[in-house]
């Protein structure tokens, strides 16, 4: 075969290393690779890959006097060109102990070259790590990576002339032919780093404007009319055929195709890609339209990507995009953008709930200053201390005392997790003014599992509720009334439950959790504090019967007031 030939046909069989660097930098670990983030497993994948395409040039070689002109240093020099010495050396290995199975009296001098091949690459990528090198130095690395090779050969394998012969004939062709295979395939790889930066700061840019325009919606909260604002406001942003936003039950916000059955008001649950996501936490990606889970017919929706949102690890809802073209799924990019704005939001969302936190605690001590400096509490309490002046001057003393307890508490402790022990105190300081105000028309009874104690509780937690059933329960009733205060333990919760045999609610007292009538914002306040410190599973829950009482039960988890300082700290 003359070299000519020789060489044409090397160039044939080059085209499929080229072919392969193309499908290797459209892979999703690619965008890892380029962060220099490779996982365990991302390596490995990477070494298969490179070790495949290595060994699919030596089957593709050309057999010449019992070896073979062939492009396995293709794959393994772009592998340590790409990924540095150690991936490189391992893909070498790989490459030369197949090479030397095949037997010939050149393979193990080809074994050798493989492993050295390798680590040469590797090394020269120590000088540009972070991009790799130009396309014109990869044709002279793989011309001295060739040379190697033929170098190898001579001094290794036997006998002399026989190598001598082989490396005159196959040296040029080979040199030429996979020296060029390597500069294509690292400028394939370079162009597409190159295009993968542009899109990124075109991401960018659009992350900033979305970011911009839609921040002093979320500033409110998620909610329907703030979710309809920030989906418009992404839409405009990017070439996404739908966008949506969901809470953890439903659709709030759904713009683009198909808005006629995907938005909030249709009929259906959310999609089973979206439950997933929101079950598990995870990202999620549909990537054709049966894996949207969407059951109606002719939707044109062709893949999905779901990213949850959340506030302090409690998912709270997700952002979905859609594509409706079939050729177009959601990549490596559209995966990055998403979980770029997904973290834009979650952080705002977070910040607005710790204004709104911040808000509901000074509205507590403002609440508790007021029943505290309110003239009708004041006064009547004042009165009872002046009353009880003469006839039980101990019984004036004490209650004194528990006035000026109520005043510091609540500078003191306003906005803190204390433990349950001092919010107790505070309580029962509240409650000895309040019997000695009422005298026979308040009785109240009380059964705390000492347990309790040593846990943490948001301070003026309890308070509002027993005022509450005061107030608006048994001062209503001329005789008067009781209030039950229970205190236990419940697997991992602490559970404290308020009984008064008042007047009851009219209506369904759910409603007022939250909607609190004006002036009445006590109960709704600890319910929103304590979701917002806990999440949805704590709070309040009521139970009432017009005439009859009512029922209030607190739920919070049983943490040490530490703990529970370090964790909810950017809240309270």
């Amino acid at each position: 075969m003359t070299v000519e030939v020789l060489l044409f046909e090397m160039i044939k069989r080059i085209s499929i290393a080229v072919v392969l660097g193309l499908i290797v930098s459209q892979m999703r670990f690619f965008d890892r690779l380029i962060a220099h983030k490779l996982s365990t497993k991302d390596s490995t994948i990477f070494i298969i890959i490179f070790a495949g395409i290595a060994i699919a040039g030596t089957y593709a070689g050309i057999p010449i006097d019992d070896a073979l002109a062939n492009s396995r240093m293709v794959g393994i020099m772009a592998a340590g060109l790409i990924a540095g010495p150690r991936i490189g050396g391992i893909v070498g290995l790989l490459a030369g102990i197949h090479r030397y199975s095949l037997g010939g009296f050149t393979a193990l001098a080809c074994a050798i070259s493989s492993i050295l091949e390798g680590l040469l690459a590797g090394v020269i990528y120590r000088y540009s790590p972070r991009t790799p090198i130009p396309a014109g130095w990869a044709l002279l690395i793989g011309c001295i990576g060739e040379l190697l090779q033929m170098t190898i050969i001579l001094l290794v394998a036997t006998p002399f002339a026989l190598a001598y012969h082989l490396v005159s004939e196959i040296a040029l062709p080979m040199t030429i032919a996979n020296s060029i295979g390597l500069s294509l395939f690292i400028k394939i790889i370079k162009d597409s780093m190159h295009r993968r930066e542009i899109l990124k700061a075109s991401q960018s840019q659009s992350l900033l404007a979305i970011a911009r325009q839609s921040v002093s919606y979320l500033r409110q909260g998620l909610t329907p009319d703030t979710a309809t604002a920030v989906v418009k406001i992404i839409k405009k942003h990017t070439a996404y055929a739908a966008v949506s936003v969901t809470d953890t039950e439903r659709v709030l916000a759904y713009i683009g195709a198909e808005a006629n059955h995907h938005g909030p008001e249709r009929p259906h649950p959310l999609t089973s890609v979206t439950v997933e996501s929101l079950r598990t936490g995870k990202i999620h990606i549909a990537y054709n339209h049966d894996e949207i889970g969407c059951n109606v017919p002719h939707c044109t929706l062709q893949s999905a990507l779901v990213v949850p949102l959340t506030i302090k690890d409690t998912i709270i809802g997700s952002l979905k995009l859609y594509y409706t073209e079939p050729s177009r799924i959601p990549d490596a990019s559209d995966i990055a953008f998403a979980q770029g704005l997904a973290d834009l939001f979650s952080t705002q969302l977070e910040l607005t709930e710790i204004d709104r936190q911040a808000k509901l605690t000074e509205e507590a001590k403002m609440q508790a200053l007021h029943t505290q400096i309110n003239p009708h509490f004041l006064f009547n309490t004042l009165n009872t201390i002046s009353s009880l002046i003469r006839t039980n001057p101990e019984a004036a003393r004490r209650l004194l005392i528990k006035f000026s307890q109520l005043f510091r508490f609540t500078l003191q402790y306003t906005g803190r997790i204390i433990s349950f022990q001092k919010e107790w105190e505070q309580v029962s300081a509240f409650l000895e003014i309040a019997v000695a105000r009422h005298g026979d028309r308040l009785f109240v009874t009380h059964t705390i599992d000492p347990a309790l104690f040593a846990y943490g509780i948001p301070s003026l937690t309890l308070q509002p509720i027993i005022e509450n059933a005061i107030k608006h329960g048994l001062q209503p009733r001329e005789e008067g009334g009781s209030i039950s205060i229970l205190g236990a333990v419940d697997g991992d919760d602490m559970v404290i439950t308020v009984i008064d045999d008042g007047v009851g609610f009219d209506n369904d007292p759910t409603y007022y959790l939250e909607h609190p009538p004006e002036g009445h914002i006590g109960i709704s306040n600890v319910h929103k504090r304590l979701q917002g410190i806990y999440g949805k599973k704590y709070g309040l829950s009521i139970t009432s019967e017009p005439e009859e009482g009512t029922q209030i039960t607190i739920r919070l988890p049983r943490e040490l007031p530490e703990e529970a300082t370090r964790r909810h700290v950017s809240t309270i």
